[in-house]
């Protein structure tokens, strides 16, 4: 498989010229790495286009997001919020920049729909359909023509609240 060796200059030693990459994260942060990331990934009819190149690229996203049309969708539906899958969704896409347009297409107006983007109700529609979130975003991969693997982190809805202040 790999080994890499990071010095303390951080400079990047390649053993082999194929690797595998796990990118964990969530928000803005891990969609701008994947962007990078998927020029990287070698495909059947595309060779990489840059070293060492990626022969599996997995994200795993944190999925907690409590605001806006994620946190209303995962209220309303009890689904997990889908805001930061779709960024990675629209991060791998082969056509990024149609998906980007359609994806985070935000509807601002209509009852119910006002401040939802497209993305997000897409994955909200494929997860009743499903019956499963896993699998709504693997239809979406699949569609999406996405030579990468997304997972989310939390395999249930969750609240996220702060801890009481500690009493001294």
């Amino acid at each position: 498989m790999q080994s890499i060796i990071v010095n303390r200059q951080s400079t990047i030693i390649n053993r082999q010229s194929s690797i595998s990459v796990v990118a964990i994260g969530g928000g803005t942060g891990l969609s701008t790495v994947l962007r990078g990331l998927k020029h990287h990934v070698t495909e059947p009819a595309r060779p990489a286009q840059f070293r060492p190149e990626i022969t599996r690229l997995t994200a795993v996203v944190t999925v907690t997001d409590e605001g806006g049309s994620s946190g209303r969708l995962r209220r309303d539906f009890r689904i997990l919020p889908p805001g930061d899958i779709r960024n990675c969704l629209v991060a791998l896409a082969e056509d990024e920049q149609l998906l980007t347009q359609l994806f985070n297409y935000r509807f601002s107006s209509g009852h119910g729909l006002r401040g939802h983007n497209l993305g997000n109700l897409l994955l909200t529609a494929l997860t009743h359909l499903t019956r499963d979130f896993a699998k709504a975003v693997g239809r979406l991969e699949k569609t999406d023509k996405i030579d990468a693997g997304i997972i989310a982190w939390f395999a249930e809805v969750k609240d996220i609240r702060p801890a009481p202040p500690a009493r001294w």
